[in-house]
């Protein structure tokens, strides 16, 4: 007995939080990672939700930069990629809203929070067919994409699907602390924009309100980075229109 509460200590004292959810040492080894998909479908269908950076301080920051540059420059259409449990867009000012998340649980979920609203709509990342906006979203999503080719997946859907803007909120690098989570990979995404996408280009990028300083459970390493079409697309589709 006095062992197994020892073990249960030495546990407990090693276990660091990352976004809403608790994961000890031995819990944040690769090889028991069944894939990001399917992380996020038990995560939400077990109860868990989209993590911290979507609630208090940090989701009215992130609503607050949207919204204003929404705004700002007549937006009318938004598309996002990664809509979660739907907490971070009830604070968004959207005039008409698609949604998408590879979580069934939390697409039904978001259905069900918003289901008054008929300027939302939420489908599967799965039934995404080449619907365009005036603004993509992608939101504390990147660095959850461990896998390359889901990555490039989201990238390229993220910026084909804009006929204006996209705004991304992510980090920006290739380093990753060593106690990482096993769902979390730090990417310098605009690399890839840069070799992918050259016909965007960032116009502003935002620092956090509320920066981590190392600290997990405090602030966040994401920033806001805003890119802008410099070359028309040769066809471009007309936005997104919400089913009645």
């Amino acid at each position: 007995m006095r062992n197994a509460i020892k073990e249960a200590m030495r546990r407990l004292a090693v276990r660091s939080h990352f976004g809403g959810k608790w994961f000890s040492h031995r819990e944040t080894t690769r090889p028991h990672f069944s894939g990001s998909g399917s992380y996020w479908e038990e995560r939400y269908s077990s109860g868990g939700n989209s993590g911290r950076g979507s609630y208090g301080e940090l989701a009215e920051f992130k609503a607050a930069v949207i919204n204003q540059f929404l705004a700002g420059h007549r937006l009318g259409s938004v598309i996002e990629f990664g809509c979660g449990d739907g907490n971070q867009l009830s604070l968004a000012k959207y005039p008409t809203y698609l949604g998408f998340d590879v979580s069934p649980t939390a697409v039904t979920q978001c259905r069900g929070r918003f289901t008054k609203d008929t300027t939302k709509q939420f489908r599967l990342l799965r039934d995404y067919h080449g619907e365009k906006a005036d603004l993509t979203l992608s939101l504390d999503v990147i660095f959850h994409l461990v896998e390359d080719d889901v990555f490039a997946d989201h990238m390229t859907k993220l910026f084909e699907s804009s006929n204006r803007y996209v705004i991304i909120y992510a980090s920006n690098t290739n380093a990753s602390p060593q106690c990482t989570a096993p769902h979390v990979r730090h990417r310098r995404f605009t690399t890839w924009i840069q070799r992918n996408m050259p016909q965007w280009r960032l116009i502003r990028q935002i620092p956090n309100k509320y920066p981590s300083h190392g600290d997990s459970t405090q602030g966040s390493f994401a920033e806001f980075f805003i890119f802008t079409r410099t070359q028309p697309s040769e066809m471009p589709r007309p936005s997104c229109v919400l089913e009645e």
